[in-house]
């Protein structure tokens, strides 16, 4: 009888051993896919905009379409575009450092000023805001 009570209270030390290391293997797996990279896009301008103005955001809206839909159906990369002269928007700007019309990619600690590239190459060569958006874009992803 007493071996059959050790035995016992082996079996349930052994058994709660594994179920407690199976929890713990949940945990991880669970962490591991809440930290999975999110890129986000943002295109701050103000209500008076040119027409590179407008480029700039409808070549980054395309660009992310077309290189990233499934990342941008998962919510995997966001693009907003944030009018600043809009009530609600200082929050936005502040966060981001935004101080004006901005073209940022933001991922974790990370921001990547893309303005400068958007406005010359918006209207004369979209193709190279395109690679200039995948080469910021593509490295945050992993």
């Amino acid at each position: 009888m007493k071996k059959l009570i050790s035995l016992s209270v082996v079996m349930l030390f052994v058994m709660s051993f594994f179920s407690v290391n199976s929890l713990a293997a949940d945990k991880k797996t669970k962490t591991a896919v809440s930290k999975a990279p999110k890129v986000e896009v943002y295109y701050f301008h103000f209500t008076r905009r040119c027409v590179t103005c407008n480029a700039v955001e409808n070549v980054t809206k395309e660009a992310i379409a077309e290189m990233y839909p499934q990342q941008l159906k998962a919510g995997k990369i966001t693009f907003t575009g944030v009018n600043l002269d809009e009530e609600g928007s200082k929050a936005i700007a502040e966060k981001c450092k935004a101080e004006g019309q901005a073209l940022l990619v933001i991922s974790g600690g990370k921001r990547i000023d893309l303005t400068d590239k958007g406005f010359m190459y918006a209207r004369s060569k979209p193709e190279n805001l395109k690679k200039e958006l995948n080469n910021a874009i593509d490295p945050l992803l992993k």
